[in-house]
């Protein structure tokens, strides 16, 4: 209504990287709730800007609201005005500030409310943070669209979440949404403490009965869990796929079937290409809500995945060079993601630049190598790399985490990996680590890797 701009911060960023936010983002008023002003306020003092401290609780009826004369605004004003800069994770390169608009976000939110049913009678357990399209878009602005509840947890903590899925007090959840580390680490905390087994009956129970829709976004998720979480609650995640740059993409559909891995099909109002990553640029598949055409002999083909629609933001914040690059001559934003279109779903088989892995003239992607490999009993979590190598341009390499108590050697993994892996796949290198390095939306950052192990 006054025409700013909302820049979400992360509490948990450390005091550069908000500073470089703010600073970036040309901020001119920092607001903070009641504890976190002691993070802001030195840092307000430092870049000279005014902080203000929401107070610890707000009664709304308490506020007097002075009517002012409105100015006349058309609809067009609002909906191309800036309305939010959030910015990207930073997996590949300095973190960018993406411009939304009124119009860009309404977008966003009005497809997923009609694609995943969202009534004003929708309960949502919220725990991821605030300053990302999922947190923010789909697990706050869908739910506050349609006047559903919203239950707010301070952070993500399992004990917590079980104890609020299963509980008979209303507001009772009926919606979850979270990112696959957390599904992880709901099903280490049940196989620890629910061992009973009218306790697992009653669990799956409640959520089969009582839930009516659970979705994991923004990395992807291991096949292992995805089955694991069915056999606890009968649910089958519903998976999509989105970036900051354009809200949601892709979704499995609320209804029909799901299939594994795969990230649905188009949301109404998308469209998307998956395009030759040669000179020729040949479209191999292009689709919309209602269909997807494949140019004939081309079939399960992979390519580069471009994205159009109302949802895609407005400009990189003050890059105008790097808004130019990341658009075709077309509207087309360029994902930076591989795609491919079988089985009548997409897939997304991972960042062009550091998923794809070109070893010994085999093109081979790292996310297909990490689902194989988190199938292994031994293994917890997995990230796999392109280690640079004289020999074979890049050699497939895999940074594992062990479940505890267990031990790895690289001919174990080998002779293992042959019974379930094509043999130019099969990692040629092993690197164990205590935890994989994650940031709170789950993603590894695997230039990071590739600096720390190999440079």
């Amino acid at each position: 209504m006054s025409g700013g701009t909302a820049v979400p911060l992360y509490r948990k960023h450390p005091q550069s990287e908000l500073e470089y936010v703010i600073s970036d983002s040309q901020s001119s008023l920092l607001v903070a709730g009641h504890p976190f002003a002691e993070i802001l306020e030195p840092l307000a003092l430092k870049l000279g800007l005014p902080c203000l401290t929401l107070p610890p609780t707000f009664d709304l009826g308490s506020l007097v609201v002075e009517h002012t004369e409105e100015k006349e605004t058309s609809i067009t004003d609002w909906a191309d005005r800036p309305a939010m800069i959030i910015y990207t994770s930073g997996t590949t390169g300095r973190p960018k500030g993406v411009l939304h608009t009124h119009s860009s976000i309404q977008a966003m939110v009005q497809c997923l409310v009609s694609e995943w049913a969202w009534t004003r009678d929708d309960v949502i357990l919220h725990t991821l943070p605030l300053h990302h399209v999922h947190g923010i878009v789909n697990k706050l602005l869908c739910p506050l669209w349609v006047g559903a509840t919203c239950i707010m947890l301070p952070e993500f903590q399992p004990q917590k979440v079980w104890e609020m899925l299963l509980s008979s007090k209303a507001p009772m959840v009926n919606v979850f949404m979270a990112v696959p580390t957390i599904y992880s680490k709901l099903i280490q905390y049940y196989d620890q403490h629910f061992t009973q087994p009218h306790v697992k009956d009653f669990v799956k129970a409640v959520c089969k009965e009582r839930i009516r829709l659970m979705v994991s976004g923004s990395a992807a998720l291991p096949l292992p869990t995805l089955q694991r979480w069915e056999e606890i609650t009968g649910h089958t995640l519903l998976e999509r796929y989105g970036m900051t740059e354009i809200g949601m993409a892709l979704s499995n559909s609320l209804k029909g079937p799901r299939i594994p891995g795969a990230v649905g099909s188009p949301l109404p109002g998308v469209e998307v290409r998956i395009v030759m990553n040669n000179a020729s640029n040949t479209t191999i598949a292009e689709g919309s809500h209602r269909e997807t055409r494949v140019r004939a002999g081309l079939e399960g083909k992979e390519g580069d995945l471009l994205v159009r629609g109302p949802s895609v933001f407005q400009e990189y914040w003050n890059k105008p060079e790097e808004t130019r690059e990341s658009f075709t001559d077309g509207d087309w934003f360029k994902t930076g993601d591989t795609a491919v279109y079988r089985d009548g779903a997409y897939w997304i088989m991972g960042r062009t630049s550091v998923d794809i892995i070109k070893s010994g003239g085999y093109k081979i992607s790292a996310l297909e190598v990490e689902r194989h490999l988190l199938a292994h009993p031994a293994i917890i979590d997995v990230a796999v790399v392109g280690a640079p190598d004289a020999v074979w341009g890049q050699k497939v390499t895999a940074v594992v985490q062990l479940k505890k108590g267990q031990s790895m050697t690289l001919p174990e993994l080998k002779t293992w990996a042959r019974e379930h892996m094509a043999a130019y796949t099969i990692p040629t290198g092993l690197v164990l680590v205590e935890e994989l390095p994650r940031n709170q939306m789950g993603k590894v950052n695997k230039k990071e890797l590739l600096r720390h192990f190999f440079h």
